[in-house]
């Protein structure tokens, strides 16, 4: 489809992608949001911990897969904010904690990465075995959203119950953002992901002593080392360029068939030119691409603590669904 021109103004302050970017995660809370933990164990014996908030409307037959992004969990407060919207407006949400980011160590040596779709389809399935919904709606954040647009390309238009989806912030080619991450303009936040996924390799060090060694992590300057490291090898890949060219979530838009909603922001730091995929959306016409001039990355700030994605959210599952 051609791209949406967007209707996002926010106040003049939050025009500065810096800004848009920080406030929500380091100033923005959403209270009175209630979870309740269910863990599901997987076929190759790990776990993954959904995190479930009730809609306001009594046994909704709709209910929202909201996918968090890079060192993320079902707590923050952009998938609480998401959430808050979602249930007081007939939704029932569920927020997917990828391995080893619900607080508790997962089993296996693997963990989670920008292309695990096969833990989004087992989650999926547990839902659809074990609840009684008629309509499911995708939102995915960030690496979040590479997740579940990778998904919905890899022939999953099967699943009937999966009516729409929005992806928010979407590092649609890895490496083309791990290069924009990479700049000077971003080193904050390129230190403060490589301090967290560090802080994790060390964890999996104890209890994997012979497949990693502390100065194999100490050694590790930067994001693609540690691809290099541990997130290519432990799962599968050859090596950090191998993950990040299977698994960007651009060649994958092409085969979508579930109406989908990308909001990727013209400021969003982390985002080089190749994310955003304007020539795969106009060639596919389930694919919604909306461009809008501020945001940041996973920002969008709007005064009443209701932020424009939520919105946008909730107007599109609401579009498509009902």
């Amino acid at each position: 489809m051609p791209i949406i021109e967007s209707k996002y103004s926010p106040p003049f302050l939050f025009r500065n992608g810096y800004i848009s970017t920080i406030y929500p995660n380091m100033i923005r809370t959403v209270k009175n949001v209630f979870q309740k933990r269910e863990q599901i164990s997987l076929d190759d014996g790990d776990f993954i911990d959904l995190d479930w908030s009730s809609s306001t409307t009594p046994n909704s037959k709709n209910v929202a897969v909201i996918i968090h992004g890079l060192e993320g969990n079902g707590q923050r407060q952009y998938v609480l904010g998401l959430t808050k919207h979602l249930n007081n407006n007939g939704w029932d949400s569920v927020a997917m904690n990828l391995r080893n980011c619900s607080g508790e160590v997962n089993r296996l040596y693997r963990s989670y990465h920008a292309g695990v779709s096969e833990d989004l389809d087992y989650t999926i399935q547990h839902i659809l075995k074990t609840y009684s919904y008629s309509n499911i709606s995708l939102c995915g954040f960030s690496l979040g959203g590479n997740i579940m647009l990778k998904y919905l390309g890899e022939n999953h238009e099967s699943v009937k119950e999966i009516k729409n989806a929005v992806a928010v912030s979407v590092p649609c080619d890895l490496y083309n953002s791990l290069l924009e991450i990479n700049k000077p303009s971003n080193y904050i936040y390129q230190r403060r992901f490589i301090n967290l996924l560090k802080a994790k390799l060390y964890q999996r060090q104890i209890l994997f002593p012979k497949k990693l060694s502390i100065s194999d992590i100490n050694n590790c300057k930067s994001l693609i080392d540690i691809d290099n490291l541990y997130t290519s090898k432990a799962h599968g890949y050859q090596n950090a360029m191998d993950y990040y060219s299977k698994c960007s979530s651009k060649q994958f838009i092409k085969h979508i068939q579930t109406p989908t909603l990308i909001l990727n922001t013209k400021n969003d730091s982390f985002l080089g030119d190749r994310c955003y995929p304007i020539e795969e959306s106009n060639s596919n016409k389930k694919v919604f691409l909306e461009i809008p001039d501020y945001g940041g990355h996973v920002g969008f700030y709007l005064p009443n603590n209701i932020y424009y994605n939520e919105l946008r959210t909730l107007e599109f599952f609401k579009n498509i669904t009902l």
